[in-house]
């Protein structure tokens, strides 16, 4: 079995060679002149940088969409992370709250009041879910940054007069 494999790949191999070998054999008819070459000076080059807009991003959120010129996305990013803020600060404020009284519970019965644990355990859980919550937004910042960043060029005018067709739905009750 192995060696009609290797039969095979040989002989595809060999037919490659010989196949594609013409082309390279052909000898130069002109002799090479370099003025003859054109250069393509056309290089596009994006007017705003990736990474510039990240660093921005990751030193003040919402710096590198002012960067990229998106500005309405910066009051949306500061209005969902001091949100999160506040509602991290109140769990964690209610979680020492209930952490104390707990902890005095303990004083006169080793057990403690259950109800005063349950709840500390409660806003302990929704202060860590809020922390990934924030990190996940400071995440995005930093992704809509970079994507941001790399679209500013891309250009989005219609070219084609077919597109200028609308479709529209009317329903009657």
């Amino acid at each position: 079995m192995k060696s009609s494999v290797k039969i095979i790949t040989k002989r595809c191999l060999i037919l490659f060679i010989i196949i594609s070998s013409p082309k390279y054999l052909e000898a130069q008819i002109q002799p090479f002149d370099s003025n003859s070459v054109k250069i393509d000076t056309s290089k596009f080059e994006m007017r705003k940088s990736p990474w510039g807009a990240v660093l921005r991003s990751a030193v003040l959120p919402g710096f590198g969409q002012f960067y990229n010129e998106s500005y309405w996305k910066i009051p949306l990013f500061w209005g969902v992370l001091g949100y999160l803020g506040y509602q991290w600060n109140r769990n964690n404020n209610l979680y020492i709250q209930y952490r104390d009284k707990y902890a005095l519970s303990t004083s006169n019965n080793p057990t403690g009041n259950s109800t005063f644990k349950n709840i500390r355990e409660f806003y302990k859980d929704q202060r860590d879910q809020v922390a990934v919550y924030i990190g996940l937004t400071y995440l995005l910042n930093l992704v809509d940054a970079y994507v941001d960043a790399h679209l500013f060029d891309f250009d989005v005018s219609r070219s084609n007069p077919i597109s200028n067709y609308q479709l529209s739905l009317k329903i009657n009750f």
